[in-house]
């Protein structure tokens, strides 16, 4: 098969996840945002998926702006271990995890671990203001078009919330689907910061 033909295969691949993924966000109503309503979402299970380093595909090309307006490059955080969550104000599972995502950056932080949101399918007034209300202090870019959460076609997001643990050269070491918490993540990122 030609490289061609592998690309296209893939770009339709990530392009029906993220169809998939943003059919079940639309919900019942248009509105989002704290009016509107929380069950627009892929309910996740909070599966964990682990990858061995030997099978473990190349890094997403992943840049965008963030929810302040500056120029973000996943690539610039090779040598961490980055943490990627994918999120949307308009979730309730969402909120739900924001404190022990927070929590964690900043007990990880020290170490060389950085996160990143990825407000998908939001408002960019409401991803502001759930920063704001859940101190999110790690830096998120601003999906709104779901471009950037495509990039992740080999272990893509497949729901809202999804995090995603990066190794030191950009692969997806870990995913968890669904909301995750303090003693889900916390060993995750050490096994991942352990070269496992």
């Amino acid at each position: 098969m030609s490289r061609t033909r592998v690309s296209r295969a893939r770009a339709i691949v990530g392009a029906v996840a993220v169809s998939a993924l943003v059919a079940g966000c639309a919900g019942n109503t248009a509105q989002s945002g704290p009016g509107g309503s929380d069950n627009r979402f892929i309910a996740g299970d909070g599966n964990v998926q682990e990858i061995k380093p030997a099978d473990r595909k190349g890094p997403p090309k992943v840049t965008g702006t963030t929810l302040d307006g500056k120029q973000l490059s996943l690539a610039d955080f090779r040598g961490k271990v980055t943490v990627v969550n994918f999120w949307a104000s308009w979730c309730a599972p969402c909120r739900g995890e924001a404190p022990s995502l927070e929590q964690v950056h900043n007990e990880t932080k020290a170490k060389g671990v950085q996160f990143v949101g990825v407000a998908f399918k939001d408002g960019k007034e409401n991803a502001q203001a759930f920063e704001r209300k859940f101190k999110v202090t790690y830096p998120s870019l601003f999906d709104a078009s779901g471009q950037i959460t495509l990039a992740f076609r080999e272990v893509p997001p497949n729901a809202i919330p999804t995090t995603l643990v990066l190794d030191r050269e950009g692969r997806v070491a870990a995913r968890v689907i669904g909301a995750t918490t303090y003693s889900k993540l916390t060993p995750l990122i050490n096994d991942t910061l352990a070269g496992r």
